[in-house]
């Protein structure tokens, strides 16, 4: 059980037969009435995201989770093989669990959130950026336009990723995998 006052980003707790990860808290005393703290919450299994207000000082239900690494190791039609970088266990993990999964690569590293009491995975952090190969372009034309113009870009997991007009096929790209964007030519 923790109170209020142990608030902080990324605490997970048990509401609604959910677990539930803080976003984001204020802390609020008005001028008149009782202090209260304002959360935004995203549901770890569902994926909703939940405006919760509670009172100062309440008792709240915490959820033991711990981050492990793992690396992929392929894909089948049981779904995502991941292997324990400690233990060199093999777990299989569905899809859903897996925010762009399209951006995993064959031995990227990853986070998988584990429940500790019933040890059922809950989801999967890719790293912030992964470096990928440009499998298929269009050529961009030179003097094609004013401003930045954007094409598609195919890329080694099969992945479809939108690119500045000068980058071209077999070149190397770092890929944002909170919003599946282009960030930048890797040198």
């Amino acid at each position: 059980m923790a109170s209020t006052a142990d608030f902080k980003n990324g605490l997970c707790l048990v509401m609604n037969n959910d677990i539930y990860s803080i976003v984001e808290f204020q802390h609020v005393k008005p001028g008149k009435g009782p202090a209260f703290v304002r959360t935004k919450m995203k549901g770890i299994t569902s994926g909703k995201t939940l405006d919760k207000t509670f009172n100062a000082g309440e008792k709240i239900e915490t959820a033991r989770v711990e981050k492990r690494p793992h690396q992929f190791l392929y894909a089948d039609d049981m779904g995502y093989n991941f292997m324990d970088t400690t233990t060199f266990e093999q777990i299989s993990i569905e899809e859903k669990l897996i925010e762009r999964a399209n951006l995993l690569k064959d031995g990227q590293l990853c986070d998988i959130l584990i429940h500790d009491e019933t040890e059922t995975p809950l989801s999967v952090e890719l790293p912030p950026f992964v470096e990928l190969m440009i499998t298929y372009t269009e050529p961009g034309i030179k003097g094609d336009t004013a401003t930045n113009a954007l094409k598609p870009a195919i890329v080694e997991t099969g992945a479809t990723v939108m690119v500045p007009l000068f980058v071209e096929q077999d070149i190397l790209i770092k890929v944002d995998t909170r919003d599946g964007s282009y960030s930048e030519r890797v040198k």
